[in-house]
């Protein structure tokens, strides 16, 4: 079964139809565009970029495996020039996906699309002021060939972001992690590296890392965990503030030590 076959697979069984909506894999492009834009994880993803960039708008971005296109449409309506790199041509959650929701959201001269893949950037040197890639730098087929090419065409003094990673510590942690991933037994794409593996190819690759952060560091990283998705698992309890602040607390300390822990690296050239 392939990524696409996948997706449908689970959007049609009610068993996930919260992970469907969580990851913003839902058959409706505007609403999972909407929902991303108005999360927790893309805020302080922007925050984070303006820290280094300021403003950002009429900025290059690369968004390497971009998906479905959530976050290439989301930059865009933030007015940032978006190269979306998707080597899936799925109109589902592939490149035909992104061109659509490009058009539905009224983007498409600030959006292109290329087929191909992270190992093989198509692009010049020192092209793009910001190369992002979310959920996708664990996937890639060799991680220091990846992390090289995204700072070949990434200018000097630009940012490298990379959001959502999974870290394993060791092979039996990484065992771990796909037997519980809900999705890796249906088209077996996952994958994950240790932290010094990620680390060290982002520095050999010549960048310098300004943020490492781990799961429970930003909501880049625990979103959807927030205020709203406590209160709905505990009820009335999750709505009283001081309880809620320590069940959050609790939720975090967990996803630190789960195998597969969601990571996010900030680097600049």
């Amino acid at each position: 079964m392939n990524w696409e076959q996948t997706i449908l697979e689970v959007r049609a069984n009610p068993k996930y139809v919260d992970l469907v909506r969580e990851a913003y894999l839902g058959p409706d492009l505007v609403e999972n565009v909407k929902r991303f834009r108005l999360s927790a994880e893309f805020r302080e993803t922007i925050l984070e970029l303006e820290k280094q960039l300021g403003s950002l708008k009429g900025k290059k971005m690369l968004d390497i495996g971009a998906g479905n296109g959530i976050s290439t449409i989301a930059f865009a309506l933030h007015g940032i020039q978006v190269s979306a790199l998707e080597p899936d041509p799925s109109n589902t959650i592939g490149a035909g996906a992104i061109r659509r929701s490009a058009q539905n959201h009224n983007v498409s001269g600030m959006v292109d699309v290329v087929e191909a893949w992270g190992e093989s950037l198509p692009f010049p040197d020192d092209h793009f002021d910001i190369v992002y890639g979310r959920q996708v730098m664990h996937h890639a087929h060799e991680l220091s060939t990846f992390v090289s090419q995204g700072a070949r065409v990434l200018k000097k003094g630009g940012v490298f972001m990379t959001t959502r990673d999974h870290v394993i510590k060791d092979d039996k942690d990484k065992e771990a992690f796909l037997e519980r991933h809900p999705l890796h037994k249906f088209y077996g794409g996952e994958n994950a590296f240790t932290l010094d593996e990620y680390s060290n190819a982002i520095t050999d690759a010549g960048m310098k890392i300004k943020r490492s952060l781990d799961a429970s560091d930003t909501a880049i990283n625990y979103d959807p965990w927030g205020k709203e998705k406590i209160k709905a698992k505990f009820g009335f309890l999750g709505g009283v503030p001081i309880i809620s602040t320590v069940l959050l607390s609790i939720v975090k300390a967990r996803l630190n030590r789960i195998p597969g822990r969601l990571h996010t690296f900030l680097a600049t050239k």
